[in-house]
Parts: structure tokens; sequence; C-alpha cells
């Protein structure tokens, strides 16, 4: 996943959007988060990751 981030324009471009989703989502299945499936949790990381990246310097 790390090797996505490294694209500054990862939040623009939707090919890269989406496959940052998929290895979130798979990534928080494989540690059991969350518990029930709900695409708010989903949608709360996304908005975390998109804020680290418009903060970071």
């Amino acid at each position: 996943m790390d090797y996505k981030t490294k694209y500054t324009d990862w939040s623009e471009r939707e090919d890269i959007n989406a496959e940052l989703k998929m290895d979130i989502i798979v990534k928080l299945v494989e540690f059991g988060y969350p518990p029930l499936t709900m695409e708010a949790v989903y949608k709360n990381v996304l908005e975390q990751v998109e804020n680290f990246k418009r903060n970071r310097r």
C-alpha cells in the first residue's frame, strides 16, 4: 500500500484512490475491524487518510 501513496496525485487519480480504498478495506477486515461491515467506518478511515495527506509536510 505504501508504494501507492508515493504518487502525489493519489487523491485526485480515481484508479489509485480506488486501489487504496480496497487495500484499506482488506487490511481492516484482516485485523477484524470493523466487527460488522459498515460503510461509515470505511468512509471515516478514508477521510482520515485524506486529511493526513493534506496536512502532511
